[in-house]
């Protein structure tokens, strides 16, 4: 797999996951999902593209990423920063953002040497060897995953009527 594939199949999971994004109304998108609205999750996804860079530069220098020391579950602390963070409640404006923030990262990933793509610098995380790549594979799982989960939740939220739905 080369460092192209792998940034093309990222920028396809991010694609799908706008094109989902784009397609619910707006108050579904503001509604509340087990605690994240896909508003959030849009936030959430805009900082771990600046946020991945950032980490994969840490990695280059054998650091562990910044991200690593939030003392929350599955970086509950970064994320909750994040969702603050990018706090617009503007669908086309978060969806622009994403792609600004996207587009940031390809630039970087097209700018790493190959030989830095896999290599160990002896950061770990858990236990594992931690390297630009399989960042970018957790970061690729992360789109797919929250895309699966929106849609998920938008198909049931449409088998119901408006009267059984608490809107927020």
């Amino acid at each position: 797999m080369t460092i192209e594939w792998q940034v093309n199949n990222l920028n396809r999971c991010i694609k799908g996951f706008i094109r989902c994004i784009d397609s619910l109304p707006v108050i579904l998108f503001l509604k509340k999902i087990d605690n994240w609205s896909p508003r959030d999750v849009l936030a959430h996804l805009i900082g771990w593209n600046r946020y991945t860079i950032e980490g994969c530069q840490q990695i280059r220098r054998g650091e562990p990423p910044f991200y690593f020391i939030d003392p929350g579950d599955d970086f509950s602390k970064v994320n909750a920063l994040l969702v603050r963070k990018y706090d617009s409640r503007d669908k086309r404006r978060l969806i622009n953002e994403l792609e600004a923030s996207a587009q940031e990262l390809e630039q970087f990933l097209l700018a790493v040497d190959s030989t830095e793509w896999e290599a160990d610098h002896g950061v770990t995380y858990k236990g594992g060897p931690v390297t630009i790549k399989n960042s970018i594979d957790v970061l690729i799982r992360d789109y797919v995953v929250h895309r699966q989960q929106i849609e998920k939740w938008a198909e049931s939220a449409d088998i119901q009527t408006t009267s059984t739905i608490e809107w927020e």
